[in-house]
């Protein structure tokens, strides 16, 4: 539905006071803040046009308006403007965040200079990687009771309990170990689990279950503790009155960053389109709640995208300064990723 530059601007206009004060805006303040030379009496009949539209709506306590999820669709889509970077002073805070280190603490910095520049929560989707081992060891604890240990090429180490059908014996446990490490270390655990379905066929049967038990335990193990999702600054939200009016909103809210599924599910698809996005609550099935708004932007390595990021903010967020922070984020952790 188009809309003339005269609803365009009133639009606009109410969408920045509202964004700027949080009170609905009436027709007397618009005609001051939107430099059209329009009465009272002619802004309260195209503002009622933008209700019938459905681009803004009046509140029950006041004769003002605020902007609906579509009426924000419209002013982000086609009426905002955004800032330069070096208007918003943030270039050279971003960049020193994202200095020569290794993976895990860039993307862990990234998560922390968007919660810091925007006063919202920070959110990076980490690059999906494929589960490495450098080694493995297993201890007897009882009769068919096995403990897997999987030791990673950064050092970090993960457990598991295996219950096996066959009693080993710790002779028989170190051979496989042994056997496991010589030939298939430093490799991910879907190419050992290839090689052993292609290779083992000459060794005992119950050696080779007890291989391949072992690598799929181990790949089970490493990916819980893998974090998917890096989040900075959750706590920033509870300051903010439009998520955290009501124990609803707030439950709604911390679902969101413990449950991660639907957020996972957010990052994912923004991770398949190019730029920028904005996700409105009211708009987006994606957006658990109608007072949120999430905006994001895929990050690659050497070209080829691995993960997105973003700030999660009430849907009353300053998007001009928002939207230049998250996209010279993105291509800044981009280009330290890809070094």
């Amino acid at each position: 539905m188009q809309l003339d530059i005269r609803a365009q601007t009133l639009l606009k206009a109410l969408v920045e006071r509202y964004i700027a004060d949080g009170q609905p805006v009436g027709s007397r303040a618009l005609s001051k803040i939107s430099g059209l030379e329009l009465s009272p009496a002619t802004i309260r009949n195209v503002m009622a046009d933008l209700e019938e539209m459905g681009f803004v709506a009046s509140p029950h306590t006041s004769a003002g308006r605020i902007p609906t999820p579509r009426g924000y669709r419209v002013f982000v889509d086609k009426l905002l403007t955004v800032q330069e970077i070096s208007e918003v002073g943030l270039e050279s805070r971003l960049q020193s965040g994202m200095l020569s280190q290794p993976p895990q603490k860039l993307i862990a910095n990234a998560a922390q200079i968007l919660s810091s520049l925007s006063q919202f929560a920070g959110v990076v989707m980490t690059p999906r990687t494929e589960s490495i081992f450098q080694q493995v060891e297993f201890l007897r604890l009882s009769e068919k009771r096995i403990l897997l240990v999987v030791v990673s090429p950064t050092g970090d180490v993960h457990n598991r309990l295996l219950l096996t059908d066959v009693d080993y014996n710790q002779g028989q446990l170190v051979h496989a170990a042994n056997y496991l490490n010589q030939n298939f270390g430093g490799l991910s655990f879907s190419d050992a689990r290839t090689r052993i379905n292609n290779e083992l066929r000459q060794l005992q049967n119950d050696m080779t279950r007890l291989m391949q038990a072992a690598v799929e335990a181990g790949s089970d193990a490493m990916d819980e503790h893998s974090d998917e999702v890096v989040i900075s600054g959750e706590r920033n939200l509870l300051n903010v009155q439009d998520l955290s009016s009501n124990m609803g909103s707030l439950r709604k809210l911390f679902d969101m960053f413990e449950q991660k599924n639907s957020l996972m599910q957010l990052l994912d698809v923004s991770s398949k389109a190019t730029g920028v996005q904005i996700f409105i609550g009211g708009e987006s099935q994606l957006v658990p709640m109608e007072e949120m708004s999430i905006v994001t932007a895929p990050y690659d390595v050497n070209g080829k995208i691995v993960g997105t990021l973003g700030v999660i903010g009430p849907t009353r967020m300053a998007y001009e300064r928002v939207i230049p922070i998250v996209d010279i984020t993105a291509k800044l952790l981009s280009n330290a990723l890809s070094q």
